[in-house]
Parts: C-alpha cells; structure tokens; sequence
C-alpha cells in the first residue's frame, strides 16, 4: 500500500541526519497522499541505519494504523492535526535540530534579520505558546498541533511554512515531504544566522520591510521570477 510514497518518505528521513538535522532518532518525516486520506510516516525510534522503506506506517488522518509492523512515530498526532487544518500541505518534517531548537527554548520567534530568511519565510518564524498542563496530560502530541494551528490563525502557512514550539523544537511542512525537509533546512541555517547575528550586534534591527517583500516575492506568488520555468 502506498509504496511510491513509503519510497519517498523513506528518502527524505534519511535526508534528516545527512543534513545534521537529527541526532539519534530526534526527527520524523511524513507525506500524505490526499486522494486516500492517508499518512505515511516514520516509525517510532527506529534506527536511520537499520530503517528500510518498507518500515514506514500508514495511518489515517485520526491516527489510526492502517499498515505496519512497526508503531507509528509518537508525533503523529501533531502532524495529523497540520495535515487537517492546511490542506495545502503534502509533507511535515519534525526535527530538534540544534540552532532551531535553542530559539524555541529561548521561547524566541525569530526576527526576519536577513535576505535567506525572507526567501523563504514572510515575517518572522513564530514560537508557539507552551501548552498547558491541562493540554499535556489530556494529548500532547494532538494539542501540539493544535497549538500550531492557532498560531496560524492570522498567519498563511503556505508564506510562512514552519514554526519553533516553545521548550520543544521546530516543525515544517511543505508542498511534498521534500519540500518540507527543504524548509527544515532552511529554517537552521536561518536560525544559526539569526543567533550569530545578534551576537555581533545586540542592538540588531529587522530587516526593512521593502526588502522582505522583494525578496520573498520574488520567488513567491503571482508575479515570481526567480529561477527557471
């Protein structure tokens, strides 16, 4: 079931600790396939060295096994909640990649301090309120999403395609587990800038906006013109 996406799923897992994203199994990568309403994602602390495609879980969007001999990740329920509400998404990527993850335990969004953030995130990476008691023993990994989803309230997902969660680490999403494991990418190495910038300069300033907009225009929306058609 599903073996041209478990394949591609399977790849951009890998794709997380060749990018120095994981450590261990700190991350998880899933994609959807929205005719069936399915999810394929990486099992539950499974060696990267050991994993093979065939390994990857099919759930449902309640988070239900539909295939697998192996239990699912245990963020599954966040990434069935982003799936749910932004029905844009095709991938959602789960990582504690070291830079991202000291903002979000900063409890720091973070600002727009350069022209490769805005390429690809309009505005600042927004942090994610910190949940509950209530919130964390009624469903963690459910209310994590569903905290993310309210943050994106006023925010578009498809402009601004990830987000740090307070004392807790980063989540992505994209058009395709690809494009997901892309943006998580992006997001470190923004994060990293954004921490070594203001340590060169406390007194740092946001990017004018001006410059945002042309930059994340440019290969955004309507009018785009960067790259090749």
């Amino acid at each position: 079931m599903l073996e041209e996406l478990k394949q591609k799923v399977y790849e951009q897992n890998m794709e997380l600790p060749k990018r120095g994203l994981v450590t261990y199994t700190w991350g998880n990568v899933s994609g959807i396939d929205r005719e069936k309403g399915l999810v394929v994602i990486k099992p539950s602390g499974v060696d990267y060295e050991t994993m093979k495609p065939e390994d990857m879980v099919v759930v449902d969007l309640d988070g239900n096994v539909v295939e697998g001999h192996y239990r699912p990740s245990s963020d599954t329920p966040t990434h069935v909640e982003l799936y749910k509400a932004f029905p844009e998404i095709g991938g959602v990527v789960h990582t504690h990649s070291p830079w991202a993850t000291s903002w979000a335990q900063a409890a720091r969004s973070i600002p727009c301090y350069g022209t490769t953030h805005a390429d690809y995130f309009y505005g600042p990476i927004p942090c994610v309120r910190n949940l509950t008691k209530e919130e964390i023993d009624e469903a963690y990994e459910k209310n994590t999403g569903v905290s993310i989803i309210e943050a994106f309230r006023d925010n578009n997902p498809v402009y601004c395609p990830g987000c740090i969660c307070a004392n807790h680490g980063p989540f992505t999403w994209g058009k395709s587990p690809a494009e997901a494991v892309h943006n998580a990418v992006v997001l470190e190495e923004v994060a990293k800038m954004a921490a070594r910038a203001e340590a060169l300069n406390p007194d740092i300033k946001e990017t004018p906006q001006a410059m945002q907009d042309k930059h994340f225009y440019r290969k955004h929306g309507a009018n785009a013109y960067y790259g090749q058609k």
